[in-house]
């Protein structure tokens, strides 16, 4: 395994982390023009990332007390591998980070978590748009799924859904 020399370190978060959690998470929302969709409180975060039966767990980059990266990932199950695997949900630099193996770092986490947990895949969505990230994943040996489209139930069509 390829070790990275860096100055900063990786942890697992902490519910005391949630404030800069929030943070990051409007930053990456700026980033991909969605600020206004960010409806997420640190008190709503801190119930779904570290109550009981948590969906979701997070990674942070940071160098002192600086943090310089996140990556919010959840497990998944193929019936194909019939084995697990994690869906990153989000990962992020900050730009004043870019370019120090923040993220590339955050990746091979994921991966070697990936791995630990016995799963058989590692997967995330990019905006078509996001030239930077998609340069980047196919750069760590990620490859695009041409042949799926992802789809969304949100807001009242959900509540619609749900109520038949």
């Amino acid at each position: 395994m390829k070790e990275i020399k860096a100055d900063f370190k990786i942890r697992q978060a902490e519910v005391e982390d949630v404030s800069d959690i929030l943070v990051l998470i409007k930053e990456l929302a700026e980033y991909e023009h969605l600020l206004d969709e960010v409806v997420a409180t640190e008190e709503l975060l801190e119930e779904t990332l570290f109550g009981v039966n948590s969906p979701a767990e997070v990674q942070l980059a940071y160098a002192g007390n600086e943090i310089l990266g996140f990556a919010l990932y959840f497990r998944t199950f193929s019936t194909f591998l019939g084995r697990s695997g994690i869906y990153l949900e989000d990962l992020f630099v900050r730009e004043s980070a870019r370019g120090r193996g923040v993220g590339e770092a955050l990746l091979r986490q994921l991966a070697q978590r990936t791995l630990e947990i016995g799963g058989g895949r590692l997967e995330w969505a990019v905006l078509n748009w996001n030239e930077p990230a998609i340069g980047f994943y196919q750069k760590m040996g990620a490859a695009p799924l041409d042949e799926w489209t992802t789809y969304r139930v949100t807001g009242n069509n959900l509540k619609e859904l749900a109520e038949g």
